[in-house]
């Protein structure tokens, strides 16, 4: 795949900080599967890192020695599938990005390892060796990679419940993703001066100006919440996103074979929650006037109070949606 930077800024270690950028004269895989899982864990939030095989560095100054080294080009097919193997030996998986630069007339291949969104990673400490490697997790400490220890790794293991789902970056969401009419029918509801900017501005500064973006400057991501909120079919990225009502009009105990299932109900987010407690409301929750004897007064008694709904049916979508669940089956009895 294209890089989101430009090569000859990786190889003078210009635009980015230089502990995300490592040279590797050769092909050794043993040693570039330590940063792979380093730059994935990317223990810093720095946005992972670039490797780059075929390039020799200078001890003083830590820049690229030209002309560079380079990778035969008979051997990028071998090496992209080995890459494939050693791949699967990160747990959880991760596929780091890959391309092939040409520079100084020779080939150059670049792995982009981007943060990963199911951190914290482990790899073999050999991934050439067929059994019997112990797995450690690495990390980026100035330039190198090292293995985590003590308390290093236990804050580690802590970024998997630090990012939540709704914040992580999504690459797979663009911005073309994005409604304007959600977005707008969002901002002018919260009140906020946006609202008047939305079509003043490019759509890409107003999502910035609501954190809505996240990643290093070379590869922007938007973040889950995004397409949460602000995508007519989140479905696309968020499999199911959708809400089922099922009905037992006599009770699922007493008859369940007497069953109705409403139209499934899709949407951003927000939209699915609305659309489900105005559906609720209309066909659910009834009312029932008691007219006692010997009193002025009425009785009003509801099948389901329409606030304990409205909480319950928010929380349980939002908590879904964090917890990567986006699905869900409401049973009325």
């Amino acid at each position: 795949m294209a890089l989101a930077i430009n090569i000859e800024d990786l190889l003078n270690k210009q635009r980015i900080e230089s502990n995300r950028i490592e040279f590797k004269k050769g092909w050794n895989p043993a040693s570039i599967y330590h940063s792979v899982c380093a730059f994935a864990n990317d223990f810093d939030d720095l946005g992972g890192g670039y490797i780059l095989v075929g390039v020799d560095s200078d001890d003083d100054t830590g820049l690229a020695i030209r002309p560079v080294e380079g990778v035969p080009i008979e051997n990028i097919d071998g090496i992209l599938q080995d890459m494939v193997r050693y791949n699967n030996k990160i747990s959880p998986y991760y596929m780091p990005r890959t391309s092939v630069e040409e520079v100084d007339g020779k080939h150059v291949l670049v792995i982009w390892c981007p943060a990963g969104i199911n951190r914290p990673y482990s790899v073999p400490e050999n991934v050439t060796a067929k059994s019997g490697s112990k797995e450690y997790f690495y990390i980026r400490s100035g330039t190198s990679s090292i293995i985590a220890k003590g308390e290093v790794l236990d804050e580690l293991r802590e970024l998997a419940s630090r990012v939540p789902f709704d914040e992580r970056g999504n690459p797979d969401i663009k911005v073309e993703d994005i409604s304007t009419l959600l977005l707008r029918e969002y901002l002018v509801k919260v009140g906020s001066k946006l609202a008047n900017e939305l079509y003043e501005k490019p759509l890409t500064e107003i999502l910035e100006q609501m954190d809505l973006f996240v990643g290093p400057s070379e590869n922007r991501m938007l973040r889950n919440v995004a397409a949460m909120m602000f995508c007519e079919n989140p479905s696309k990225f968020f499999k199911r996103t959708q809400v089922e009502v099922v009905f037992f009009p006599e009770g699922r105990l007493e008859n369940p074979n007497n069953i109705y299932e409403a139209p499934i109900i899709t949407g951003s987010v927000t939209q699915i929650i609305e659309r489900t407690l105005e559906y609720l409301n209309r066909m659910v929750v009834m009312q029932t006037i008691i007219k006692p004897k010997n009193d002025n007064h009425s009785i009003k008694f509801y099948t389901y109070p329409y606030q304990a709904l409205e909480e319950s049916v928010t929380n349980s979508i939002l908590c879904k949606h964090l917890h990567k669940m986006p699905y869900v089956k409401s049973c009325i009895m």
